[in-house]
């Protein structure tokens, strides 16, 4: 099967059923990162990912990872050490050092930074932050960021995009604050994109394409987005 080749004239993406099993989820490749189009992406389960030098390549993965808020675990021992951290938690105060340091910071099992967040997806992101779409959570030592995450907000819905810890439990708070705030705003999920061990132990699990769509069908339309004015811990 062909993947779909976008232009930069209209917004439109091919139907996510129409995405790859080999490489899995692969939809459709070109186009541009304006704003529009980002949220015209997302709007349908769709999602840019690629890597530097080369095009953009656009993403409708199934089965997708996701988490209901409401379904966070907190371990015990994680309960215990947040009772105890000095860690402080913040929302959308720093949100460009949030993505710079979701794309310098080198994961388990790598040798170099994750290159897929280039400088043409830090200004696509920081457009959409700009524009009240976008959204970061920052931990906090002191003055020091150690942990965040960032990600888009449309309805009732977070598309998780990247995170970060520079000191243990940095991204994990991270996310345990974003999504009990989200359960406090009447969010009803995080779309976490793929498996990760990190976002099952978290409470997350994958649900197949059909479902992820009805959830964007009924969920994409409440106006929730000032809430996020509201909010600095």
């Amino acid at each position: 099967m062909p993947v779909y080749q976008l232009d930069t004239t209209d917004y439109w993406f091919p139907p996510v059923s129409e995405a790859l099993t080999n490489p899995a989820g692969l939809l459709a490749i070109g186009g541009d990162l304006c704003v529009p189009r980002l949220l015209h992406a997302y709007q349908q389960g769709i999602f840019p990912w690629f890597s530097d030098q080369e095009p953009i390549l656009w993403w409708a993965p199934s089965p997708r990872m996701v988490l209901k808020p409401e379904h966070i675990h907190v371990s015990k021992s994680m309960r215990k050490w947040m009772r105890k951290t000095q860690f402080s938690v913040t929302f959308d105060y720093a949100f460009e050092r949030v993505v710079d340091a979701c794309g310098s910071t080198v994961r388990a099992g790598q040798v170099q930074a994750e290159s897929w967040i280039t400088p043409a997806i830090k200004e696509a992101y920081t457009n959409l932050f700009r524009s009240g779409y976008a959204h970061s959570v920052e931990v906090w030592r002191g003055s020091e960021l150690v942990g965040g995450l960032y990600g888009v907000a449309l309805g009732r819905m977070f598309f998780g995009e990247s995170m970060f810890s520079l000191a243990d439990n940095g991204s994990k708070l991270a996310f345990i604050h974003l999504a009990q705030q989200l359960q406090a705003w009447g969010f009803v999920l995080i779309d976490c994109q793929m498996h990760t061990h990190h976002l099952s132990s978290l409470g997350a699990a994958e649900i197949e394409m059909a479902e992820f769509q009805a959830y964007l069908d009924h969920n994409l339309t409440f106006g929730v987005d000032s809430c996020w004015e509201l909010v600095l811990e």
